[in-house]
Formats: structure tokens, sequence, C-alpha cells
């Protein structure tokens, strides 16, 4: 039997919420999950939480399509993963975002497609500009984090087997990550003979 489950995402306007709790219980969910006040996808316990309560044949139900997705690509991310999880999409304001519906579905295809296409510009912008960044003698990606004396404490740390590379990295107000590429780095040029691994 197939199961409405709400989602609302409000910023702090109790009369917003009351509107989209109230259409939501009227539409048929007995169960709604809530984020305030949200940003970011890691922002929203809410979401993650009604997610994973969502099982195949259910459908997941929002006042709006924005209530779920940041921006079309985002929305698109999570109804995609839906879908494979045969998992429906209801939006109760806008008609067509309905995957349980033919029209619905087609909707979703042709944003998918559009999404796609700017995902493919995207990279190709970001790959001719690090063309155009090398071609000026610029290295693309995020600086380096080790420099100066920084770097010449690390090498130094790093010759101590008795340093362990997250101790180093604290020390040093970096990453871990950072530790360990640079003890790659200097095992490759043959000035540490040994390495630590991750723990």
């Amino acid at each position: 039997m197939e199961k409405y489950i709400g989602y609302i995402r409000i910023s702090t306007d109790k009369q917003n919420l009351i509107l989209q709790e109230d259409s939501l219980k009227k539409f048929g969910c007995y169960k709604i999950f809530r984020d305030v006040a949200s940003g970011s996808k890691s922002d929203r316990p809410g979401l993650a939480e009604c997610i994973d309560y969502l099982r195949e044949g259910d459908t997941l139900v929002v006042w709006k399509s924005d209530r779920l997705g940041r921006s079309t690509i985002d929305l698109l991310k999570i109804v995609d993963e839906l879908r494979e999880r045969k998992i429906g999409f209801k939006s109760i304001t806008e008609e067509l975002f309905d995957t349980n519906t033919p029209n619905g579905r087609l909707v979703f295809g042709i944003f998918a497609l559009l999404a796609e296409h700017e995902r493919d510009r995207i990279r190709e912008r970001t790959k001719a500009g690090l063309i155009s960044a090398r071609a000026r003698g610029r290295k693309g990606g995020r600086p380096n984090a080790l420099k100066g004396e920084k770097k010449e404490l690390a090498f130094e740390a790093l010759q101590n087997r008795n340093k362990r590379v997250k101790d180093i990295a604290n020390a040093l107000g970096v990453g871990e990550a950072t530790i360990f590429r640079f003890q790659r780095e200097l095992k490759e040029q043959g000035k540490l003979n040994w390495t630590q691994k991750p723990e």
C-alpha cells in the first residue's frame, strides 16, 4: 500500500510552517519530517531522517519543490536517488512535479537532461580555465598549505618515527591529508625511508 511521507523546510516563520503542515496532512501524509532555517543538505537532519525512513512504494510529498532542493540540480539529485529506490515524489502546489504520473516523469526527465548539460558546461569551463592557468605558468587546485617554515618543521618532524602524523598536523595547523601528501613526496624523492599510514 502506498504511503505518503511529508517533508517541510521553513525559516522561522510559524505561519509558513502551519500552511505547509496543514497542506501535507490534508493530502494524506501520515508522517511529516521538518527542518527549520536550514541551508546546505548537511544542515538538514530532518531531510536525512526522512530519506532514511522512506521505503519502496512510498511517495515523498512537499508543499513546493524548493522545500526539498536548494537548486534544480540538488532537487534532481535527490529525486533521482528516490527513483532508484522506487520511491515517488510529489509537490502539492506544482502539478507537473509528480513522478507517479507519466507527465511528471517526462518533466523530470527533461530537467535531468538540462541539469546534465549544465554539469557538462561547468566541467568544460573548469577544464578550460585550468589549461589557461597552466599556460600562464599557474597550477590549478588548492594552494599548498605547507610553505616556508611550516614545510621545514614538517620535514624535521617526519624524521622522528615517534611523532604521529595527526600530532604534526595539529601542531602546524594543517590537515592530516596535507602531511600525508608531503610524506609521500619525500618518500618518492628519496628523502624519507619510511612512512606512516592513516590511522
